[in-house]
């Protein structure tokens, strides 16, 4: 190894520093270090506080986020349990308005039938009451007509030719009588005969 000897004859020792390079070394570092606290340490805890007080509002934020979010769903699910009930409340009231409205229009329809058989039994019966008039007319004629000729003289008086009319549909619902007592199981005795 090379020694640099010093001027009383020693060498250095390359190992061990120099009395002036270890103040300027402490001189140095001593500066270093109040720049750094002074400048950058500062910023660095300005940086980190931000960067916390962020973080921490981003957390309070979320917090806040979340109990609305848990306060609107619960919010939803009443509005929901209350549409489902509502649905549920109008589906029933359909329901009893649907059969009201059937039993309704079915006592409707049995009133408009009742009436209908009504009224077709009235004009049945007026239409009867026309065609027996009608037919007791013809009949009366015809009965009259072949009176006059059985008899031998004309009946041509309408007193006369209404009585022997009103007498001969008289025999003849007598007689239609006793047939239809006699098909029931007794038997008609007699014949009518002009009286």
């Amino acid at each position: 190894m090379n020694v640099i000897p010093l001027a009383g004859g020693e060498g250095l020792n390359p190992l061990i520093p120099h009395p002036v390079e270890i103040v300027l070394s402490i001189v140095v570092f001593g500066i270093l270090y109040w720049l750094a606290k002074k400048f950058v340490v500062p910023n660095f805890e300005a940086t980190f506080a931000a960067r916390t007080s962020a973080i921490e509002g981003g957390l309070k934020a979320a917090e806040t986020k979340q109990a609305e979010a848990d306060a609107k769903l619960a919010e939803l699910e009443q509005q929901l349990a209350d549409a489902r009930h509502e649905a549920a409340r109008i589906r029933e009231e359909a329901r009893e308005q649907g059969a009201r409205i059937v039993a309704e229009m079915r006592d409707q329809a049995q009133t408009e039938s009742s009436r209908i058989v009504e009224h077709g039994k009235a004009q049945i019966e007026a239409e009867r009451q026309q065609a027996l008039a009608s037919l007791r007319v013809e009949v009366g004629s015809l009965a009259t007509s072949l009176a006059g000729r059985i008899v031998g003289e004309s009946l041509d008086d309408d007193a006369r030719s209404s009585r022997v009319v009103d007498r001969f549909l008289a025999d003849l619902e007598l007689h239609k009588g006793s047939r239809a007592a006699g098909s029931t199981g007794g038997t008609a005795t007699g014949n009518p005969g002009p009286s």
